[in-house]
């Protein structure tokens, strides 16, 4: 790691892994596009050394044996020692993939924290062990077992995020986990490797492999896994499914989105347009559950559009270091160039370009930014508003009653999120009940709700994240027979 990054965060500059590589991971600062640190990259060896000792911790290790208040009460370790160090995971991972740093503390890494100690109050409650009177007279002990070597891939939009909602209900299961970070956010995840040797967890529960795509491979093909957790484009989740089914690996998907927001007839479109600005464009747009198509009354969409274009417009654009920046780079020239392409074709499919553009925004000229753009006068059957952008580009559509913006949303691949605003909490939660979604907010965005389940249905992936499903999707479920006394 580069040595004034770590001085500059005060955290240890070596953070390599054992061992001699013959690659590594260049982590890229989005805002400068300079290079700030450098970490060693696993191979097939490493990788497969990794699962033999999260096998070995299953198999003979003391960790999923525990009773399941010793890791919970390991976790709550965890979450002490992470929340005395927030500060420096905010910045770091601001830095590696640009999101502003108000926003670092608050989501990026206040999430995170909120979630060890929600899914610890879970665990605390959750019926391990129940016996049941069977049907022929016996007893049935159903006993909740650890699902055992999980492997753990991330994407780098919310790294942290989606590694404790994977990790910790893991860990609180009493499995083993072999996590891989994607590789333009290796730094957060290393730093959390640091916290993890604090809490004294034994040899082979957690290990981190870097890399890119090719390690990932590796690690959800590999036959001693028992189940893979994965978030990411849904292009990458066919492969990883068809990867881990050669080897009837459990697998849980959490995909992309495209999801749609309903703006009711009796909606105000200034509380519209401050609702949208914050579910649709926090982290550049750079989330999945990102409210991305805007379904408008088509009587009143002017209305909607100046309001959102506004907004949009106002959003200062800039460093992701500094606190007053509302919106921060892409995280890689590639994604930059993929949004702009984007933009382009809408513009070429006959969307109206209400604000925004391909041009970089006002007083930057370095740095991967896409402006906030607004199409208005969309088609649903345009690509802008079929395929998933991740980043700040949202699309306007019309409808003329109920029933057609209800069509409208469901008249798409994904099926992660989407919302309903309205005057009428009663009415929009009718809308609810019809939309083809995992998710849904009335008046808001998705809120993530530790005790609730997330997760989608068609492209968007299948299994939950969160709540106490979350906890489920860790664990085996074995029915032992008593037979009666004589």
């Amino acid at each position: 790691m580069d040595q004034h990054l770590g001085e500059y965060l005060g955290i240890e500059a070596d953070w390599s892994l054992d061992g001699d590589r013959a690659e590594t991971v260049e982590v890229i600062s989005p805002h400068t596009e300079q290079p700030i640190a450098r970490v060693a990259a696993a191979g097939p060896a490493e990788v497969d050394a990794a699962v033999a000792a999260a096998r070995a911790a299953i198999d003979q290790g003391p960790w999923p044996r525990l009773d399941p208040a010793e890791r919970i009460a390991a976790v709550r370790r965890l979450a002490e020692i992470y929340a005395g160090r927030r500060g420096e995971m905010a910045q770091l991972i601001s830095a590696e993939m640009g999101a502003p740093i108000t926003f670092a503390h608050r989501a990026q890494v206040g999430l995170p924290t909120m979630m060890m100690s929600a899914f610890c109050d879970l665990a605390e409650t959750y019926a391990w062990h129940e016996t049941r009177a069977g049907f022929f007279g016996s007893d049935v002990r159903i006993q909740k077992q650890p699902v055992g070597v999980v492997a753990a891939v991330v994407p780098w939009n919310m790294p942290q995020f989606l590694i404790v909602t994977k990790l910790v209900p893991a860990l609180l299961a009493g499995c083993a986990v072999v996590l891989k970070p994607a590789p333009e956010s290796p730094l957060d995840a290393l730093l959390l490797s640091d916290m993890l040797k604090e809490i004294g967890l034994p040899d082979g529960v957690v290990s981190v492999v870097q890399g890119d795509a090719g390690v990932g491979a590796h690690l959800v093909g590999h036959a001693s896994v028992d189940k893979v957790s994965f978030t990411g484009s849904s292009a990458a989740g066919r492969a990883v499914a068809a990867a881990a089914a050669a080897n009837l690996t459990k697998v849980s998907l959490e995909l992309g989105g495209k999801s749609a927001a309903i703006i009711l007839d009796d909606a105000d479109p200034e509380t519209v347009a401050a609702g949208v600005r914050s579910a649709s464009l926090s982290n550049s747009g750079q989330i999945c559950n990102a409210l991305t198509r805007i379904v408008v009354p088509a009587s009143r969409e002017h209305e909607f559009v100046d309001a959102l274009a506004a907004r949009m417009t106002a959003l200062v654009v800039g460093d992701p270091a500094d606190p007053a920046t509302e919106l921060g780079p892409l995280v890689s020239r590639r994604q930059q160039q993929r949004v702009r392409d984007y933009i382009e074709l809408g513009q070429r499919e006959g969307a109206r370009l209400a604000c925004g553009g391909t041009e970089l925004p006002d007083g930057v000229d370095a740095g991967w930014y896409v402006r906030p753009t607004l199409f208005a006068g969309a088609d649903n059957s345009m690509r802008v508003a079929r395929e998933e952008i991740f980043g700040p580009v949202l699309t306007v559509i019309g409808y003329r009653d109920e029933d057609e913006a209800v069509a409208i949303a469901n008249d798409s691949d994904y099926g992660l999120a989407g919302s309903v605003w309205t005057a009428d909490p009663e009415r929009g939660i009718g809308i609810a009940e019809r939309v083809q979604t995992g998710t849904f907010g009335v008046n808001q965005g998705y809120t993530m709700d530790p005790f609730a389940p997330f997760g989608g249905i068609k492209d968007s992936g299948y299994g939950r994240e969160l709540g106490r499903e979350g906890l489920d999707g860790y664990l085996e479920t074995k029915s032992i027979a008593v037979a009666a006394s004589r």
